[in-house]
């Protein structure tokens, strides 16, 4: 019978001298390993940190497998008006494991900015964008709108009845832009109407940026690793007992939001693949029949609900690209001292009521053929406009005066009205 020969303890020990001479000899010329123990290990969180700091985790995790999906699917993909819903049906019904992964995209996309809106909400709640974090705020927002562009684009591409006569709305849009609109539409377009050109361009841009976001979301976790996270209660940590390493409280954290997120992921792309698709996407795109109600996704629908409220087209333009402008100058209209909407009542209520605008400036975009919503849209409208132009600037005049925790350790019962 034979027996199994043990490593020699002298041969372990070898191992383990290779093993870190090795690391050692990468350190010295790549401080890799010391920059994830620094940065992603025992970087210091405040640590108070609830679930709305754990979007910024899944959006990463999202991100990577749009980026992974859409790279199998753009290999069996046809950009041209003649090939590309073909190439969709192909992916569809004969590539291996195709339906798959459209529908993991597809979910995907949607769950992503369904996330990133989120993430952008919360950061208007608890003052993220206050000094010292205006390039934190700036970063996401650039990536709020390059992710807007490249979720467009991927709409276009399927060339159904729907990205056919959204392309030609947003395109016609464009070209009501004083002086250098119609040449912008024209060179969009690559002609007098949506065709080949147009497609392969989508194609281009969807593809290209895509990668590009990637190096946006590198600036911006920089950015964020420089000036430390906010917390609820938007005062600064003053020792260490107000903190956390990353690892392993937030990263378990983290991990339990991933999993329920994938989890829905899984469900809406197994069992609802259709939920939040439009059915005349469905049907070949035909230049000769509009669809009774033309409507894009619904992560468009507010802007796009803007555009229908207003009869002038370039006015109406202006205002929608203006709704997500305007939040560039949000660090500047915010005079109160004060991060967190815990402690300001007043701009609290606002908030909501702009979700709420928000919300019925979509149902608008949705159902814009009705013409009682017009008006209520246009209150909609006229309340957004007037939360960040009238009540961000002035509302911390008419708040009560708060005494803000001391410390992250205080209760917040501390605080006195």
């Amino acid at each position: 019978m034979s027996q199994t020969s043990k490593p020699c303890p002298d041969q372990d020990k070898q191992k383990k001298i290779n093993k870190k001479t090795i690391s050692q000899w990468i350190e010295e010329r790549l401080p890799v390993f010391s920059m994830i123990q620094r940065e992603y290990i025992r970087f210091p969180m405040p640590r108070n940190l609830n679930i709305w700091w754990t979007f910024g985790a899944v959006l990463t995790v999202v991100l990577v497998l749009m980026l992974a999906t859409g790279i199998f699917l753009a290999m069996s993909y046809t950009p041209s008006a003649e090939g590309a819903f073909a190439s969709i049906e192909m992916i569809e019904r004969r590539v291996p494991s195709g339906w798959l992964l459209r529908s993991l995209h597809m979910a995907g996309s949607n769950l992503f900015l369904a996330f990133l809106y989120l993430h952008i909400f919360r950061g208007l709640y608890y003052g993220s964008y206050k000094n010292p974090r205006e390039l934190v705020w700036f970063s996401g927002l650039f990536l709020m709108l390059m992710v807007m562009m490249t979720a467009f684009a991927g709409y276009i591409l399927p060339w159904g009845q729907m990205s056919y006569w959204a392309a030609n709305v947003v395109i016609q849009a464009i070209s009501s832009i004083p002086w250098i609109g119609e040449g912008l539409a024209h060179w969009l377009m690559g002609g007098s109407s949506p065709n080949d050109l147009t497609l392969h361009r989508y194609f281009v841009l969807h593809f290209v940026m895509a990668f590009l976001i990637i190096g946006v979301v590198f600036i911006h976790v920089v950015c964020l690793h420089f000036v430390k996270s906010n917390n609820p209660k938007g005062i600064e940590p003053k020792t260490k007992e107000e903190t956390l390493p990353f690892y392993p409280y937030y990263v378990a954290k983290d991990a339990v939001v991933i999993v329920v997120s994938l989890l829905l992921l899984i469900l809406l792309a197994f069992l609802f693949p259709d939920l939040l698709t439009n059915s005349e996407n469905y049907t070949p795109a035909n230049p000769l029949e509009t669809p009774a109600n033309i409507a894009p996704e619904w992560y468009f629908l507010p802007f796009y609900g803007i555009l229908q409220l207003i009869p002038f087209k370039f006015l109406g333009l202006v205002l929608s690209a203006g709704s997500l402008l305007i939040l560039f100058a949000v660090p500047w209209l915010d005079r109160s001292s004060i991060k967190s909407a815990t402690y300001r009542p007043l701009y609290r209520l606002s908030l909501f009521i702009l979700l709420i605008a928000f919300v019925i400036l979509g149902i608008v975009g949705k159902y814009h053929t009705h013409g009682g919503l017009i008006w209520l849209g246009r209150l909609a409208l006229l309340y957004y406009y007037l939360h960040f132009l009238m009540i961000l600037p002035f509302s911390h005049r008419f708040e009560l005066k708060r005494t803000l925790p001391v410390s992250l350790l205080d209760d917040d019962k501390g605080a006195k009205s």
